[in-house]
This record gives C-alpha cells, structure tokens and sequence, in this order.
C-alpha cells in the first residue's frame, strides 16, 4: 500500500486540506488518465494548465490533488495539497513512488547542444560489452537491459523516468545513460534523481523559441550541474568556453576533457577519413570507426566516463575500437557507383557546420558535395537563415527543403533559410519543398566519387505535417535512390 504522506516526501508543501494518511494507487499529471483513488498533479503547461482540470479530475475519482493555488470548491473527501512548484513536486513524488530507483544505480546524466545522443547510446553499448547490465534514456530509443522501448521526447516526463528506473533496478541494471535536455532541466524531469555523474558536450545556437536568449539556455544548462551531488563527477569540454560555467558552483568532483586546450583528458587527432579516426587520447594510440572532430569529443568524453565510472583504461581502449556509429549519426553508404551518402540529425547551425567541415576535412576536392537540408516548423525561427548561410558557404551544391513543418508552410520556412545565403553562392542553390523529391534531385545531380548529405532528421522515421506523422526514413529513401538512378 502506498501512502499519500510518504510519497510527499521531501517536496516543498505550502498547505493541506484533509488526510495525507489516504491510500493511493497512481500518480497522474494527465488529468484524462486519472481514475479511482490516483493522484492528480495540477501543472502549468507550455499548451495548458492543469489547474483549469483538476474538477475534472475530481469527478474521475482522484483521492488527491496537488496545486500550486488551491481551487474555489473544495470538495469533501479529496484531499488538496498546495505546493510551492508543481513540477518540482511531480518530479520528487515520481522518485518517491518509484521507492527512488536513481540510488540503486550508477546515473550517468549528459547536456549539451550537440552529441548527447551519441554519447550516451555509445557509453550503453561499451558498458554492455563490457560485461554490464545497462540501461539507456534517450532521443532515439529507450533501453532497459536488452529490452527496448520507444522514446517520445529527449528528457521524458518524470513519472516515465523513474518508471524506466524501477524496471531497470528490477531487472539487474547497475549503469544507466540519460540525456538531459535544457527542456528537461527547465520544467525540473530530473530533480529527485540521484546522478553519479554529469558530462557537458558544448553549447551553440538551439532552442530559443522556448528560451527567452542564450544566455537563459546557457544557465538552465548549468543548473543540472548545480544539482550534482558531493559524490558525483562532473565533466566538462573546456574548449567550449561555457565548460568552465558549468562548473562555477558544482559541488560535485570536476574534471575536463579537450582537444585544444588543457585539460585532464586530452586527445589529438592523427588521422580523419571515412573509414575512421585514428586518435591519440592521453598517449595511447586508437582506431575507431567514427569519423570527424566532433566524434573525436564524444569518444573523449565517453572514454573519461568509464574511466570515472571503474574500468580498466586498457579494457576501455579496446572496447572503444569496435563501436559504431549511431543511427543517424554521420550513418554512411556507398553505392555501386561509388557515390557516398551521408546521412546526419545536424538540426542547428553548429551540428551542420560540424558535419560539413568533417566531409570537407576528408575529400579531396575534386567531388562535388550535394547537400539537403530544411529546418523544423514551429521551432527557433532564428536559426534559419544562419542554416542556409552554413549550408551554402560550405556545399558545392545545395537544396533546401522540408524538415517537420508541422503546422507551418514549408516554403516560408525555406524562404527564411534562402535569406541568409551569400550572394556570390546563391546560385549553387535549389528550393524543392516536397523532402523525397528534394533528396531524389540530388541523387540525380550526382556521380561517381560526389557526396550527398541528408540533414536534419537523422534517426527519425517519420514527417510531421499538420499534425500528422508519415513514414520517412532518410537513409532508407536515399539508398534506395541512390542505387536505383546510378545503375
């Protein structure tokens, strides 16, 4: 039996009217999912507030409400706890009644613009090679052992993590890797998690349609690093120079990780091709399969990480020279023609501008690099026209199109990315709206030894068009493509 007053605790409790003694059986934020005795957690929303539900969710049955303003009627029976922040209080009941599953387990959180994805689903898959029960908590996919399960958003809701945590607690699991968004951070998903270690990647241009600046995205970030514990590690990119912000006020045991600078792991690029990297991290010698400057952070910061979290450097090493790449990841192809296409999630400025340096990096010239690319629909508006400029600068040729437009026009978006095309390259671009048909184009224009990269979506398998999701697969429509039109 579960008990209303123990799951209260440690959450911050303003006033209560009636018993906290009271049996419960669920917790819901949802107040369409609320049935006999749950408890319903009133939130405001980016879409709505759950207040304006909670007489809703008191005729299906809950037991309890929690809010931050109690409601006009009180309804006999029920009983209302007013707190200070919803969404924190979600969060630390979610832990409670979960019977605080993070504790039992070896969290690993990592923030950043770019690379959380990798970084985590490669850490996963080490630490399963190396013996390991592990669990994963990220954009592309959900892993509780081998089990896996279909991921919704980057950070998930806080009664959807420590969910994934009781179960992974249950089956075994001693190493789990989550991604931790500046959403996720923000709307306090991961307050009463208990994480023994925090890894920053880098910070660039993203999500300032939902933060006010950068510098608001830049402190929400760092918050996830104040909340570290005495016990965890933090380790941060200090050739990006927000690393050392992250930091500032952190009890938790710092360490760094460069390229560039100095820094407590350290690793220098010898060779960069398509087949691979070959790095020098802390005077050893390594081969790996993943290609570009911006794999050779992840795969220091992934290396530091298990080196933190107690294996062997030597046993790190090897396992760290049979990964692969992540789906949508840099993911590549060559066809019978020899044509090379890249498909990658790069979706801000940075990410595209690190993708395209990379293939430049390694092709010798005389190629022609094809490049799709869009931007997502009702999302950071701003960003835009600085895609199209990267795009252009650095591509032989270019085809703007549709990413998700979701409930916009896909050619006001592709006209608001044309906008920050110079001049001088404004005719090696192409705007083709319909996305299949845009990636079509390219395969046509190309030939033997050309590179074609298909941005933005990556690992998705779907369109977001007004509302509705349709199957599209980048990778499946370019191969398919590519190998159809070159025979």
């Amino acid at each position: 039996m579960i008990v209303l007053k123990d799951i209260l605790y440690k959450v911050t409790i303003e006033k209560v009217i009636g018993n906290t003694s009271v049996a419960i059986r669920n917790i819901e934020f949802d107040s369409r999912k609320v049935s006999l005795d749950d408890v319903f957690i009133a939130i405001h929303g980016t879409v709505s507030d759950g207040h304006d539900f909670i007489k809703k969710a008191a005729d299906q049955g809950a037991i309890a409400i929690i809010c931050e303003t109690l409601p006009d009627a009180i309804i006999n029976g029920i009983t209302y706890v007013q707190v200070e922040d919803s969404h924190r209080a979600l969060a630390i009941m979610a832990a409670n009644y979960y019977e605080n599953p993070s504790e039992a387990l070896k969290l690993v959180g990592v923030t950043g613009t770019n690379g959380k994805t990798t970084v985590t689903s490669l850490l996963y898959s080490l630490f399963k090679s190396a013996g390991y029960e592990a669990g994963l908590l990220s954009t592309v996919k959900i892993m509780v052992g081998d089990t896996q399960y279909a991921a919704t958003h980057t950070t998930p809701d806080s009664l959807t993590i420590n969910r994934y945590l009781r179960e992974m607690v249950d089956t075994g699991v001693s190493f789990c890797f989550m991604e931790v968004s500046s959403h996720g951070i923000h709307q306090k998903r991961t307050e009463g998690l208990h994480f023994a270690g925090g890894i920053f990647t880098n910070l660039s241009h993203d999500h300032l349609d939902y933060h006010k600046d950068f510098a608001e995205y830049r402190d929400v970030k760092k918050l996830f690093f104040d909340r570290l514990p005495k016990t965890a590690f933090a380790l941060v990119n200090t050739d990006d120079k927000n690393g050392v912000v992250m930091l500032q006020n952190t009890q938790a045991k710092k360490y760094t990780y460069a390229l560039k600078s100095y820094a407590d792991y350290k690793a220098q690029i010898l060779e960069n091709q398509f087949t691979g990297l070959l790095l020098k991290i802390n005077n050893q010698e390594l081969w790996v399969k993943l290609i570009g400057n911006f794999n050779a952070y992840n795969l220091l910061a992934i290396y530091a990480t298990a080196e933190l979290l107690g294996l062997e450097t030597l046993e790190v090493l090897q396992l760290m020279s049979v990964l692969e790449s992540v789906d949508g990841r840099f993911q590549y192809s060559v066809s019978e023609k020899n044509i090379t296409a890249i498909v990658d999630y790069a979706h801000t400025p940075d990410a595209l501008k690190n993708v395209l340096e990379t293939i430049n990096s390694i092709r010798t010239g005389n190629e022609e690099l094809i490049t799709v690319v869009g931007c997502g629909g009702d999302r950071d508006t701003t960003k835009r026209p600085k895609m199209g400029n990267i795009a252009a600068s650095l591509s032989t040729k270019v085809i703007f199109t549709s990413d998700n437009p979701r409930s916009e026009d896909p050619n006001t978006i592709i006209e608001q990315i044309e906008a920050g095309v110079p001049a001088e390259h404004f005719k090696k671009t192409l705007s083709i709206a319909d996305r299949k048909q845009a990636i079509k184009t390219a395969c046509q224009m190309a030939s033997g030894g050309d590179i074609i990269l298909v941005a933005g979506k990556g690992h998705e398998t779907y369109q977001e068009i007004k509302g509705e999701r349709f199957d599209f697969d980048d990778f499946k429509i370019v191969n398919q493509l590519i190998n159809a039109l070159n025979k």
